[in-house]
């Protein structure tokens, strides 16, 4: 048994590849699991809870059979790309919402997990639209919407971002460094796990006393991808490929 985390799937219905990576995912590896978390950007877009889409089904039907057949709690921490996740998505399926940061109880550690993009703080142009768009007055009224112009809405942004990433320069789509040993002395923990970035990486660090680590996810691609953590402490980066065999 151990506790896993995935994040940044980016699942959408012109991708289907990357849904079948996850559907099998539910069914080998994380079937057995302590607990499962999902980071963020499980979606590639989320327009709100009442998109009557095929795909919209699909995952949610999965998520509600993986949690009530095998009993794994599964809990949803938001991303930059659904964080209009919300309660009804949450009852549908049985996950359990999760606000950004959270610090869970890991086998006796305390853990900070969140999905990250809030730690890009060079990008400036993201933190704008992060403000804004979480703001609750503005999602309150961007779900109001009907379905078809939150669809337009976000196809535009989805173009815009696709046309602004090669553009970037790569340390102001990172995490600022200086910022992280901050974020873990105010939270005091020595653990601490995020997406978001796709720069998958398990580093250790001193943090005062002890030695700290910082865990980033990965992205998931032609491969998937999870964070296994064992009850002993023991951490691993995990990739498989369609057939859930580990690479």
């Amino acid at each position: 048994m151990a506790t896993l985390f995935i994040s940044d799937l980016h699942l959408d219905a012109s991708h289907p590849q990357l849904t079948n990576l996850f559907l099998i995912f539910l069914k080998t590896h994380a079937k057995s699991a302590d607990a499962l978390y999902i980071l963020g950007d499980l979606f590639e877009i989320w327009l709100g809870d009442d998109e009557p889409s095929e795909f919209a089904v699909i995952i949610q039907q999965a998520l509600h059979e993986h949690i009530t057949t095998n009993q794994i709690p599964t809990y949803f921490l938001p991303g930059n790309r659904d964080f209009l996740v919300g309660k009804t998505f949450a009852q549908q399926t049985g996950i359990v919402l999760l606000s950004d940061p959270t610090i869970i109880n890991l086998y006796g550690e305390p853990v900070l997990i969140k999905h990250g993009d809030d730690l890009c703080t060079q990008d400036s142009r993201h933190q704008y639209f992060r403000r804004i768009s979480r703001n609750f007055l503005v999602k309150k009224a961007f779900l109001t919407l009907p379905c078809s112009i939150r669809e337009k809405m976000g196809a535009k942004i989805r173009l815009a971002s696709q046309k602004r990433s090669p553009t970037l320069i790569p340390e102001k789509m990172d995490v600022t460094p200086e910022v992280i040993p901050k974020l873990m002395q105010q939270h005091q923990v020595y653990q601490f796990i995020h997406g978001h970035t796709h720069q998958p990486a398990i580093i250790y660090f001193p943090l005062h006393d002890r030695l700290a680590n910082r865990i980033v996810l990965s992205d998931w691609g032609n491969n998937g991808n999870f964070l296994k953590v064992e009850p002993d402490g023991s951490k691993r980066l995990i990739y498989f490929d369609h057939t859930g065999k580990p690479l």
